[in-house]
């Protein structure tokens, strides 16, 4: 590959053309409320990229601020009326200033971590059993906040337990169902195997309710998109590769994952991304996303019969819409499964497919604007009188918990299976 080939900003050079800095994108950027100045919006960001392309202005510590004021949610690619595809553009910024600048002492951690799955094992074990000595419980089963302030992670972040015993360690990789069933692989994703782990549970359980073989291959990798928020696309390369062969491994009908987050990558970014920079992969990442639904989806598109697996007590409930299922249209399809299951009432919160304020390192480098952004989705919440906010998204669960606590608020927060598997032993 030529040095031009290898340029990430090259490589995205007519994507930066389409954009006639109309500004349509300030009024659907969450990050430009919060921070009110213009690089933080898609129109900044792609006319610093330009800069930046022809050679006029440095990858200097402006540049750098400037794209990591960025949620990768999607919303201003998708109210473009010229379908500037930001996020593509958001990404190869950071890939640059990570070849030019290098990785960021915090980021060559993640990336360390993240495609060391032993390394991440041990972690969270240790988190797990030493988690009590460093961290202090607050009243009503409102998860862990930190006793003392860390670096990039702030003095009064709620953290969630770590699982003692991830996911995977207490299944076996082959579970098989009824013959003629289908035979879906389950990609489980880091959130759902060292931290909510009963997410893992009730998604098995319902597809085990409908007679499926579930795979959970157990050489499965993080999905890289940590690495992917700080330009690391090496290791987001490195680690695609191993989760491709390890869903090839496997004859499967389905790939399926019950995190958005990770069905975003395996779905699309996977392909777009890291098939555009290896293009001997291309097709079998497209294939690999061409196999793969949420789990909601696919236990739609099976029969599921929510009013059988979802008794239990009457909750009202609002959804919350991660932008990785927004963005790839799963909207209506939890819906329409909680609206079927018996005892749930869902009132429709204002701005729910807005973003949430997460975005991967965004969160740990601009914590305080992330609850800012979250505050809205808080006081949302707190507007529709529900028991319980429900998402499809471990990473979103995380953010919406800790924007609650902050206030005091007790609502639950659940995952759209932990509801439908209610009647299912759970």
């Amino acid at each position: 590959m030529s040095k031009k080939q290898n340029d990430p900003l090259e490589r995205v050079q007519s994507e930066l053309k389409k954009c006639v800095k109309c500004g349509a994108c300030r009024a659907h950027c969450p990050a430009f409320a919060t921070f009110q100045r213009e690089p933080a919006t898609a129109r900044g960001k792609v006319a610093l990229a330009q800069h930046v392309a022809r050679g006029d202005m440095p990858l200097d510590d402006g540049t750098y601020a400037a794209m990591s004021k960025c949620l990768l949610c999607g919303s201003c690619v998708e109210k473009c009326p010229n379908q500037v595809p930001t996020d593509e553009i958001v990404i190869a910024a950071r890939e640059a200033l990570a070849q030019r600048r290098g990785l960021t002492t915090f980021h060559k951690a993640v990336g360390q971590v993240i495609k060391n799955r032993k390394l991440m094992k041990m972690g969270a074990l240790a988190s797990a059993i030493l988690g009590p000595l460093f961290f202090r419980k607050v009243p009503a089963t409102s998860g862990l906040r930190l006793r003392f302030p860390i670096p990039f992670l702030g003095g009064t972040r709620h953290i969630p337990e770590i699982a003692r015993h991830p996911f995977m360690t207490r299944h076996p990789e082959v579970i098989e169902g009824e013959p003629g069933k289908p035979r879906i692989v389950f990609f489980v994703g880091c959130m759902t195997n060292f931290v909510y782990t009963g997410i893992g549970e009730a998604t098995l359980a319902l597809f085990k309710h409908l007679g499926c073989t579930v795979i959970i291959p157990h050489d499965q990798q993080c999905c890289g998109l940590p690495g992917m928020s700080g330009g690391d696309l090496e290791t987001v390369r490195e680690l695609a590769e191993r989760n491709l062969a390890a869903m090839e491994r496997h004859q499967a009908d389905y790939v399926m994952t019950a995190c958005a987050t990770c069905g975003g990558a395996l779905h699309k970014l996977y392909p777009l991304v890291i098939g555009k920079r290896n293009p001997e992969l291309k097709a079998r990442l497209q294939a690999l996303a061409d196999k793969t639904m949420d789990a909601t989806v696919l236990l739609q598109k099976l029969g599921l019969d929510p009013s059988v697996t979802g008794e239990g007590e009457s909750l009202k409930i609002t959804y919350h819409d991660p932008c990785h299922h927004r963005t790839a249209g799963i909207t209506k399809q939890p819906r329409t499964m909680l609206k079927a299951t018996p005892g749930i009432e869902i009132a429709e919160m204002e701005g729910a497919d807005r973003c949430c304020g997460l975005g991967g390192t965004f969160n740990v480098y601009h914590y305080e604007s992330s609850l800012d952004i979250n505050a809205s989705k808080t006081a949302a919440i707190q507007a529709t009188g529900a028991d319980c906010v429900v998402t499809g998204c471990p990473g979103c669960i995380m953010q919406l918990s800790d924007g609650l606590k902050q206030k005091g608020d007790k609502t639950k927060v659940l995952h759209t299976v932990e509801l439908l598997a209610r009647k299912l032993g759970r």
